[in-house]
């Protein structure tokens, strides 16, 4: 198996790009800066909005990886939806499934909603972050010829709170995932783990899933 990862200096990226190292999966590594890309990946410098250095990167992929960030709340880079556009058209010319790193900001809080990003506690400085993951998802959902999944992660997941590996997660569909003491959380190692018994073992097509523990 061969997989793209695009962001794979990030904190998602890097993750699963050891992740599926450590399972002997071929893995390309893309990035700006390539300097933070897990050894043992080819290193890729480049950029998503390049439709060519896209189209001979995948070439031969057979699974494609977006840990891109948003372009929120700076302004600065590319907005992600436009950024899924490129990966979505390279993986119909490859053929190859296209994974997508989520938010957790789109989830439903309970039956019905309201989501996440609703809610009267949720940081209003993320909000621009949330709201742009939430419209990559609905452009996902336009997507009928391309086998992606899409996976959001706990409410306090990221590099802020990187937890520790646990070897077990539980997954949902559209809803948060809360603990008995109402937490929502999932490591960054236990998160890539999910994604990548993903690609390794695909239940979810076309589809969003979320994680936690």
């Amino acid at each position: 198996m061969n997989v793209v990862v695009f962001g794979a200096s990030g904190y998602s990226g890097s993750n699963i790009v050891s992740d599926l190292l450590t399972r002997g999966i071929e893995v390309v590594g893309v990035a700006r800066d390539t300097a933070k890309i897990p050894a043992g990946a080819t290193a890729v410098a480049g950029d998503v909005t390049d439709a060519a250095f896209v189209a001979r990167t995948v070439e031969g992929a057979d699974v494609i990886v977006s840990a891109l960030p948003t372009a929120a709340p700076s302004g600065e880079g590319v907005d992600l939806p436009a950024s899924l556009e490129e990966l979505v058209e390279g993986a119909r010319r490859s053929g190859a499934r296209l994974g997508v790193v989520g938010g957790a900001g789109s989830l439903l809080v309970a039956d019905g909603g309201p989501k996440l990003v609703d809610t009267p506690s949720f940081p209003d400085a993320v909000k621009p972050i949330a709201q742009e993951h939430d419209r990559a998802l609905d452009y996902l959902r336009t997507v009928e010829d391309v086998d992606w999944f899409y996976l959001s992660p706990a409410a306090s997941y990221g590099s802020f709170n990187p937890g520790e590996r646990r070897g077990a997660y539980r997954t949902s569909g559209d809803l948060l995932l809360t603990d008995a003491e109402g937490n929502s959380e999932i490591s960054g190692v236990d998160y890539a783990t999910a994604f990548v018994d993903e690609i390794v073992n695909p239940e979810h097509h076309r589809e969003r899933f979320s994680v936690a523990y």
